[in-house]
Order: structure tokens, then sequence, then C-alpha cells
């Protein structure tokens, strides 16, 4: 069971990071959709693959087969290689939304990328708690699959 929030700070998140990646701005786009879909994992590594679905309105989304799965967002805007923005309900099977942004730039020869994950909903202490290291392990698994391919 869901308990209510008692104020409007409980029902928000918001977690910004940056990360600063040693390769192009279109390798680590490349690097971000691998992340983000067929290449997530869990941050003690264990394997959770994702369809996303890189374009206006395409579906991001975990499937189980046989038509199960879980919904995890859409993608509200997408500019290669510069913007990714995703909302929907994320992992979280509760009355919550969410906008999840990325923004790339190059900068000194690195690119940077600028994420922030907002929510607003009934949000589990749990997921407020984990969130911040959840997203830090997969922008750092971008940064290090970037590197390693980089051109």
């Amino acid at each position: 069971m869901i308990e209510a929030p008692v104020n409007i700070e409980d029902m928000t998140l918001s977690v910004k990071q940056e990360v600063r990646v040693r390769a192009s701005i279109e390798t680590t786009f490349a690097a971000l959709l691998e992340q983000l879909g067929p290449l997530n994992e869990r941050p003690d590594g264990t394997a959770m693959p994702l369809k996303l679905e890189a374009w206006p309105g395409g579906r991001w989304f975990r499937d189980l087969g046989d038509g199960n799965g879980h919904f995890w967002g859409n993608v509200q805007a997408i500019k290669r290689p510069t913007l990714l923005e995703m909302t929907g309900p994320l992992f979280m099977s509760y009355p919550v939304a969410n906008n999840v942004q990325y923004r790339l730039r190059e900068e000194n020869g690195e690119t940077v990328i600028e994420f922030q994950h907002a929510g607003f909903g009934l949000i589990l202490e749990d997921h407020r708690k984990g969130v911040s290291v959840g997203w830090g392990y997969i922008h750092e698994q971008v940064r290090k699959r970037a590197e390693t391919q980089r051109s």
C-alpha cells in the first residue's frame, strides 16, 4: 500500500547530474541510446534490457515476452545528437509523472551530458533514495561505452 505524502516536497523528485565524456557527441549519443535500451542494467550488473524507440512518441519499455512487460515512458523530444527527453512513470508503478531530459553539447574536446529527472506524485521513499545512484550508474556506463567506442 502506498502511503499518501504529507506535503508538496514529499511529492516531488529532482535529480540533476553532469557527465563529461571523452568522445564525440555522436558517439556519446549512440552510447546513451544503447545504455537506456538493450544494454540497460541495474547497478548490481543484472541485465535489464529495455526497448527505446528513438523517435517522437516512441515507447520506452521493458519487454518480458508474450505481451508482458512494463511501460516506462514515451520519447517527448529527440534532436540527434543534442537532446533526448522522455516522459512517463519510468520504474514507478504508482500514480506519478516523470520527465527525464538529456542535453548534450561539445566543450573543449569533450561531450558534456546535462541530465535532469523531475518527478511528481506519490513517490516512494525507497525510490527517492535510490534514484540518484541508479542514474549515476547508468551515466557511468554511458561514459565508459562512449570512451571505449570513440572515433
